[in-house]
């Protein structure tokens, strides 16, 4: 660079997320400057910019000398300590007035501790999620940011060019709270992601476990519900996969793959949060033990041999099979969405954030990974509802509740018969089931406590806490 205050926003982290947004800032009309501390990173983006407004820095000191005030710095750094090192390194560096953005996959409370860390400083520190992946960083992803508020008047106008346009053509980009509010939100998109997921994955093997049908048809099949209700960007990619050939084999491609899933932390945070806040939201956690379970991949092989399981062929109709599953999936989907928007309902009364459920919503349409049709419908529940006790008693989605559960249940028994495990779709029936029950087991839960713990117990035709003796045993 041969001029200082030529860029109008500078990245820390040049991997594929950091390059792809930086081309996507470039083409909506702001000058760039990144820095890595791979060298071979920053020669990579000159030269895939050559002839842009984008610029690779040799240093710390040489990327904020060139940023216009005040500086706009964008990290893009895994979560943990490199985060943490980034905030060193540029703290020096920065003047009041000056934000700083993580846009990383980073826990919620470490974001909070950041802010309380740099309050001293006059620097604005904002928590973005990002969700898309590659394409979306290029193309327009869906942002979450939020933390310091002052920040947000500052990076609005740049956030909201690179975002992801909905079909209204709003951007998939808004401002979510204070706090650790926009890590918390991404953080809970993925935890429905996980969820999403996986019942895809329930649904292509129960297809392929109890009506043997090959990955060409059910790509097709998957291509037929994307143009429906379930229509989503998850269903179509899984369509895609689907249909996609190994050049080494021959055969599908995804019958080469390994069956062992991995997975980065978010839907694992996701999952002690709704834990440690009390939430039900047993589809998303059921989808990371589902992880887990793949991979002791060794320990299976070894158990096939010796556990025992039902012998039986499916004897039923196949099309109709076929719907009841897409009916199914369709309500665990509504389920883990449930689950999702409760776990942040509990997390902005813990943390006082005000979250916008129907604007998060309106984010999540476009450019993020769990983007789908029914994102729209849920924005108009909270729109009519802001204060919605659960997803499924708006009536809209009651309505398909209804309309769904006994396709639900059907595939849950017909898994349960034929030995396949579906994790997620049985942990939304449960869910649905028990959050439907006006009266639950507890009661005998609550005795059983104060038996052996003495922890007393809640009647109900009078308030108050009780003891009993329960035994008469000397």
């Amino acid at each position: 660079m041969t001029a200082p205050a030529l860029f109008d926003i500078g990245i820390v982290g040049l991997g594929v997320m950091g390059e792809n947004l930086a081309l996507n800032f470039e083409r909506n009309g702001f000058a760039v400057t990144g820095f890595d501390l791979d060298a071979a990173k920053c020669e990579r983006l000159g030269q895939r910019t050559q002839g842009l407004r984008v610029a690779a820095a040799r240093s710390l000191q040489e990327l904020v000398a060139g940023l216009r005030a005040p500086r706009r710095i964008l990290m893009l750094v895994p979560a943990g300590t490199a985060v943490d090192s980034v905030i060193a390194g540029l703290r020096p560096l920065l003047d009041r007035g000056d934000v700083l953005i993580d846009g990383g996959n980073t826990l919620f409370t470490d974001t909070q501790r950041r802010m309380l860390a740099l309050a001293d400083s006059g620097i604005l520190y904002v928590g973005s999620g990002v969700s898309g992946g590659e394409e979306g960083a290029l193309r327009g992803p869906a942002l979450m940011p939020g933390g310091d508020a002052q920040a947000w008047s500052s990076i609005k106008p740049m956030l909201q060019a690179i975002a992801a346009k909905a079909e209204d053509g709003q951007p998939c980009c808004e401002w979510m709270g204070g706090g650790g509010a926009g890590h918390f939100v991404k953080m809970v998109h993925n935890g429905i992601e996980y969820a999403d997921m996986q019942t895809i994955c329930e649904s292509y093997w129960l297809l392929q476990e109890l009506l043997g049908m090959k990955p060409v048809e059910m790509s097709a099949v998957f291509s037929e519900w994307n143009r429906g209700e379930l229509g989503s960007y998850l269903i179509g990619i899984t369509a895609e996969i689907l249909a996609r050939t190994d050049a080494d084999t021959g055969g599908a491609l995804v019958d080469v793959i390994l069956d062992t899933a991995e997975q980065k932390g978010t839907g694992k945070w996701a999952s002690q949060a709704a834990l440690d806040m009390g939430v039900p939201a047993p589809t998303i956690v059921e989808a990371v033990f589902a992880r887990t379970v793949s991979a002791v991949k060794q320990e299976r092989v070894a158990a096939a041999g010796v556990l025992a399981g039902p012998k039986l062929r499916y004897a039923g109709d196949r099309a109709a099979f076929v719907e009841q599953v897409r009916r199914a999936l369709l309500a665990a989907k509504i389920c883990a969405y449930a689950q999702g928007f409760q776990l942040l309902r509990a997390g902005d009364r813990e943390h006082q954030w005000s979250l916008p459920f129907e604007t998060i919503a309106s984010v999540w349409r476009a450019g993020c990974i769990i983007r789908a049709r029914l994102l729209e419908d849920i924005r108009h529940a909270y729109a009519g509802n802001p204060e919605l006790a659960n997803l499924m008693v708006d009536p809209h989605f009651a309505g398909v509740m209804a309309q769904c559960q006994q396709d639900l249940r059907a595939v849950v028994a017909a898994a349960a018969q034929h030995g396949v495990a579906v994790p997620a779709f049985m942990s939304a029936l449960a869910y649905y089931d028990a959050y439907r029950s006006a009266r639950l087991p507890a009661n005998l839960l609550q005795a059983q406590r104060d038996y052996f713990g003495a922890h007393t117990y809640q009647r109900i035709d009078r308030p108050g806490k009780f003891h009993t003796h329960w035994t008469t045993r000397p």
